[in-house]
């Protein structure tokens, strides 16, 4: 099995010594994003409505340099450092997804870089 890294400058790069996303195996593992926006290196707000908006839109550019989109995500993880503002975070996580939805973790976190307030994760299938 290969594996070929997914880097977009639409996104955020990296804060360490991983990638952006990989694919493999016909499937796309998306690394936690937090919501800086990449035209600034800077968050993106310090209310949670405008960090969690962030985060989606660099999910959604992730997906779009493996040549996907958000209706092949098959698994999600969301990081709050706050579970109050699940209710929040749902509403404009379903703003992004359509039914089937796919399968999704939340846990309330002790901390996020740069003080983020929330981070997400993906897998998705390759098209």
């Amino acid at each position: 099995m290969t594996k070929r890294q997914i880097a977009t400058d639409k996104a955020p790069a990296a804060l360490g010594p991983y990638s952006q996303a990989i694919a493999a195996g016909g499937m796309l593992y998306a690394s936690g994003q937090v919501p800086i926006d990449p035209a600034t290196g800077e968050l993106a707000g310090a209310d949670i409505e405008t960090q969690a908006k962030q985060v989606f839109e660099n999910l959604k550019q992730v997906l779009a340099a493996a040549g996907t989109d958000f209706g092949s995500v098959v698994k999600t993880t969301v990081f709050l450092t706050d579970l109050a503002n699940f209710g929040v975070v749902n509403d404009i996580y379903a703003g992004y997804f359509t039914a089937p939805y796919p399968a999704r973790s939340c846990v309330q976190i002790g901390a996020l870089p740069k003080g983020a307030l929330i981070e997400v994760e993906l897998i998705a299938v390759q098209k």
